[in-house]
C-alpha cells in the first residue's frame, strides 16, 4: 500500500494545530527542586476519560537522592537525570552526578541530551507507525509483506506487523556488523534474506532487525524518512524541540558522553554501531532527547495523545499503543515492554497497565495510565568503560514514586492467613471511601453475590456513596437476585429505582444505549472457577465492548471458590468458541475474575482501561470456606463449596442425556438417568482410581431440568478428601463408563461443547482408560500453566 508524498500534507491537515513552541530555557547547571514536589492540577487541560481527578501527593525526593547517590558511589552510573510526573504536571526534574568523567569531568544538568538507544523503538519507530495506524493507512495485523514485498521471497510472507512490534516474528536479534558497514540499504536487504530463528509467534526473540523493518514500512508508506516523519508528526506538535536524530553541534556540547570509538569519546553521536553506520537514523536506535522532552511525550500519552492543544494520536490509538499482548513467557505492548526478561527496571509497584522500555546506554522510561504517572531515568551508564548498570536504580525510583500515590498497591499482595483479614474488592474500595470512583458515572455489572463483608449490596453502597452516579445495573445469567434459571428480562431494582439491564436475554453484550452517560463500568460478581460458568464470559463481552470507547473498566475481585492453584481438564480450542468457551481455558483455570480479565485483555490485546481492585488477605491456595466470607450461592444450583468443587467435572456432562441433579437438593453431587444401571456405574467408578471421592448407587427424581419428574438411576458422589479429589477426572470417568456400558443410548456428542476439545472427546468415545484420556490435554494444560503465571495477582502462601 504505497501512497504519494501528498500523504504528509493530508496527515498534517488531520492533526490538531499546535501552538507556537515555547522557547527553550538553557540551564547552565543543575537546579535542585524543593525537598518535596507537590502536584498541582491544571484545570484548563482537557482530560482523557478518567473516573476521578487524582489526589494531591508529594514525591519523597530525599529517598531518590539517597538511591542515586549510592549508585554513583558504587560506580554504577556517572550521573543521571530523573523526571517524574503525571499528565498535568512534572513533579520531579533533577540532575545528579556528572555527564562526563573522561577525558575531564563535567557536571550533569537537567538539559543534558541523552542517547536514548532502544527507547528509539517505542518513542520514534512504533509511535510513528501508530500515527499511520490511527489514520487507517496500516493495521497492526497486516502482513509486513504487504508493504515490504521482498519478505515473500525469503519465507517471511506470513509475518504480521504485530509480531514484529512484539518481537515474536522469529527474526534474528541484529545484523552482522560487517553488513551494517555496507550502509543501511544493504544491511536491510541482507536482514530480509537471513533465515528465521524461530517460527513466527512461537517465542519472543528481542530483535533490532524487526524495527529496521518497521522503519521500512513507515518510510515506504509515508514516502519520507523516519527522522523527518517523527519530527513532523510527533515531536514538533508536542514542542519536543530537543528530540532528534543526529543532533547538530550546538546540542552535542551538552550531550552525555558514552564510550570511545576509534580513539575518540562518543558524544552526541549514536552509540549503537549499526545505527551509526546507517547514518545515525535507524528503527532500533539513534534518537536523542532530554528528560524534559521525554516527559512531554509521556504526558501526551497519559493525556490520550494530546498535550497543550496539540493532538498526535487519538485516545483509542494510545490505548492500542499500550494494549498488552499475551506472548510466550512475556507480556508486551506495541513497541513497549510490560512484563518480560527485560523489564527488571519497572520495579514492583507499577500497575499492570504500565508500559516502558530501556536503552542499552542507561535509559529507562515507564508510563502508567492507571496511576497517571511517568518515571524517567536517563543515564549514560556505559561511560566510561561500559560496565555500569542502571536497571536496579530505575526500578527503585519507580517504586519510590508509586509509593507516594495513595491508591497504589503492590503487584503481588502478600498472603495473610487470618480469616478475619480477608477483604474482597468491594471491601477494599469501601475502606478507601470509594475515592477511586469519585466523580464517576457508573454501570455496575453485579448480582446477589456483590456484597461487602457486612452483607450490604454493592448496588446500595455505590448508590449511597458521595459523588458517584450509579446510572444503571447490568446483570448476568440468573438475574440480579440470582434466582432465574432461564433468560432474564430487563427490570428496575426495587430498592434503588436504578434500571437493570440483562446481559442474558435479548442481548449478551452491552449496547450503545446502555453506554450513554457512562464513563466507568464496575464488575462485582462471584465466579465459580470453571470455564463454562457464564459470569466470566459476560464480563469479557462487556470489556470488549467498552474497551474501544476508553471507558474505565474496574473489577472488584473475589476469590476463586475452589482455590486459585489447581488447574485441570482439556483446554478449549478455537473450533469450539462460544458464549461459554470465551477464552482458550482449561475447564478448571485456577484464576480469579480479575486475573481472567487481565488475561483476556492481553490475549486479545483489547487495550481496555482495566483496573482490578485486588483483595487483601486472600491466598490463592484457599477454598472459599477457608476465608471469612459468607457463602452466597453464585447461581441457583451451586449451593455450597462442595457443589462448586464438583461442578467442573459433573457440569461437563450436562449436554448429554443425563441429569446432574438439577431439580434436587444436591445438584452436581448426583448423576443419573432412567436408562443407567446405578450399581454397575458405581462399581465401575470404584475401579477407576478416583482419589478423594466415593460413589454409591442412588435413585432420585428431579423436579426440573433433565428428566423432570422421572425416576433416575445413578450415583451419589461423596467428597472424602478435598485435597486429592479431581472432579474433572471423575466427570470424564463417568462419561467413559456410560460410553462403554450404553454406547447407543448415551449421547456422548452432547458434551462436546463443554469439553471443547476433539482429542478428549475421541478418547472417551474409544473407551480409553482414564489416564489416557487425561493425557489428551496434558501438553495443552502445561502450556496454559506457564501462560497463566503472568497474570497472577495474589501469592499462594505458605502460611505459618
Amino acid at each position: 500500500m504505497f501512497v504519494t508524498t501528498s500523504l504528509l500534507a493530508a496527515l498534517a491537515c488531520s492533526r490538531v494545530a499546535a501552538p507556537p513552541p515555547p522557547a527553550i530555557t538553557r540551564i547552565a547547571k543543575a537546579v535542585p527542586p524543593p525537598a518535596t514536589a507537590v502536584v498541582t492540577a491544571d484545570a484548563g487541560m482537557p482530560a482523557i476519560p478518567m473516573a476521578y481527578e487524582p489526589p494531591l501527593y508529594a514525591i519523597p525526593i530525599a529517598k531518590i537522592d539517597e538511591a542515586v547517590e549510592q549508585a554513583i558511589a558504587e560506580a554504577k552510573i556517572p550521573g543521571c537525570v530523573v523526571a517524574i510526573g503525571r499528565r498535568d504536571s512534572v513533579l520531579v526534574e533533577k540532575a545528579y552526578g556528572d555527564r562526563q568523567i573522561q577525558p575531564f569531568r563535567e557536571p550533569m544538568t537537567v538539559d543534558t541530551l541523552f542517547d536514548l538507544a532502544s527507547i528509539t523503538k517505542p518513542m520514534a519507530t512504533a509511535a510513528s507507525l501508530m500515527v499511520l495506524v490511527d489514520r487507517g493507512l496500516v493495521s497492526l495485523d497486516d502482513l509486513a509483506s504487504k508493504f515490504v514485498p521482498e519478505l515473500k521471497n525469503f519465507g517471511k510472507a506470513d509475518i504480521t506487523i504485530r509480531q514484529i512490534m512484539t518481537h515474536t516474528a522469529g527474526l534474528r536479534a541484529d545484523t552482522p556488523l560487517d553488513d551494517a558497514k555496507l550502509g543501511r540499504a544493504e544491511m536491510v536487504r541482507r536482514a530480509i534474506a537471513a533465515p528465521l530463528r524461530a517460527k513466527p509467534g512461537e517465542r519472543v526473540l528481542y530483535s533490532d532487525v524487526g524495527y529496521l523493518l518497521i522503519q521500512e514500512i513507515v518510510e515506504r508508506v509515508s514516502k519520507t524518512s523516519l527522522d523527518r516523519f517523527a519530527h513532523d508528526f510527533l515531536y514538533a506538535p508536542l514542542a519536543m524541540n530537543e528530540t532528534m536524530f543526529n543532533p547538530p553541534a550546538e546540542f552535542r556540547v551538552r550531550a552525555a558522553t558514552t564510550e570511545s570509538r576509534d580513539g575518540a569519546w562518543i558524544r552526541g553521536v549514536v552509540h549503537d554501531p549499526r545505527a551509526y553506520y546507517s547514518g545515525g537514523v535507524a528503527g532500533h536506535a539513534g534518537l536523542f532527547s532530554t528528560a524534559h522532552d521525554v516527559g512531554r511525550f509521556a504526558r501526551a500519552m497519559l493525556h490520550g495523545g494530546e498535550l497543550d492543544g496539540a493532538r498526535v494520536l487519538t485516545p483509542h490509538a494510545v490505548d492500542t499503543f499500550f494494549a498488552p499482548n499475551d506472548l510466550p513467557g512475556a507480556i508486551r505492548a506495541t513497541g513497549w515492554d510490560i512484563q518480560s526478561a527485560f523489564s527488571s527496571n519497572r520495579g514492583t509497584m507499577l500497575s499492570r497497565r504500565a508500559v516502558g522500555h530501556g536503552g542499552y546506554t542507561g535509559t529507562s522510561i515507564w508510563i502508567d495510565p492507571q496511576y497517571d504517572l511517568f518515571v524517567i531515568v536517563l543515564s549514560n551508564r556505559v561511560h566510561p568503560d561500559g560496565k555500569g548498570a542502571v536497571n536496579a536504580l530505575a526500578a527503585k525510583i519507580a517504586d519510590i514514586a508509586v509509593s507516594a500515590i495513595p491508591s497504589a498497591k503492590p503487584t503481588i499482595l502478600k498472603a495473610v492467613c487470618d480469616k478475619e483479614d480477608v477483604l474482597t474488592g468491594i471491601d477494599v474500595l469501601e475502606r478507601g471511601k470509594f475515592d477511586e470512583l469519585r466523580g464517576a458515572h457508573v454501570a455496575l455489572l453485579t448480582n446477589q453475590t456483590g456484597r461487602d463483608k457486612s452483607g450490604t449490596r454493592t448496588i446500595d453502597l455505590l448508590r449511597a456513596a458521595d459523588d458517584i452516579d450509579l446510572v444503571s445495573i447490568w446483570t448476568p445469567e440468573h438475574g440480579v437476585e440470582g434466582a432465574v434459571d432461564d433468560k432474564v428480562a430487563d427490570s428496575v431494582d426495587e430498592a434503588t429505582g436504578v434500571p437493570v439491564y440483562s446481559l442474558y436475554g435479548a442481548r449478551l453484550s452491552p449496547n450503545d444505549d446502555m453506554l450513554n452517560g457512562i464513563d466507568t463500568v464496575v464488575v462485582d460478581l462471584q465466579d465459580a472457577g470453571t470455564r463454562f460458568f457464564t459470569y466470566a464470559s459476560t464480563m469479557h463481552r462487556a470489556m470488549k465492548v467498552v474497551a474501544p470507547r476508553g471507558i474505565h473498566f474496574m473489577i472488584l475481585d473475589r476469590p476463586n471458590p475452589i482455590d486459585g492453584v489447581t488447574i485441570g481438564g482439556p483446554v478449549s480450542s478455537h473450533a469450539f468458541a462460544s458464549f461459554v468457551n470465551h477464552l482458550d481455558l482449561p475447564v478448571r483455570h485456577g484464576l480469579t475474575l480479575g486475573e481472567l480479565a487481565e488475561l483476556a485483555n492481553s490475549d486479545e490485546h483489547l487495550g481496555a482501561r482495566l483496573e482490578v481492585v485486588r483483595m487483601i488477605g486472600y491466598r490463592r491456595t484457599a477454598s472459599y470456606d477457608d476465608t471469612n466470607l459468607a457463602w452466597v450461592n453464585p447461581s441457583p444450583n451451586l449451593r455450597s463449596v462442595t457443589e462448586a468443587l464438583l461442578y467442573p467435572g459433573i457440569g461437563l456432562l450436562e449436554g448429554g442425556n443425563i441429569s446432574v441433579g438439577r431439580g434436587t437438593e444436591t445438584p452436581f453431587e448426583i448423576v443419573g438417568a432412567p436408562w443407567v444401571d446405578a450399581k454397575a456405574l458405581a462399581h465401575a467408578l470404584g475401579n477407576d482410581a478416583l482419589l478423594g471421592a466415593s460413589f454409591s448407587a442412588i435413585d432420585f427424581t428431579p423436579t426440573s431440568s433433565s428428566f423432570a419428574n422421572e425416576v433416575c438411576h445413578g450415583v451419589k458422589i461423596t467428597v472424602t478428601d478435598r485435597g486429592h479429589v479431581d472432579p474433572i477426572r471423575i466427570g470424564v470417568a463417568i462419561a467413559r463408563e456410560l460410553q462403554l456400558a450404553s454406547p447407543t443410548t448415551w449421547k456422548l456428542d452432547g458434551i462436546a461443547s463443554s469439553l471443547a476439545n476433539a482429542k478428549t472427546l475421541d478418547a472417551i468415545r474409544a473407551g480409553k482408560n482414564v489416564n489416557d484420556i487425561q493425557a489428551t490435554w496434558s501438553n495443552d494444560l502445561a502450556a496454559f500453566r506457564a501462560k497463566r503465571e503472568k497474570y497472577l495477582l495474589y501469592a499462594a502462601g505458605p502460611c505459618p
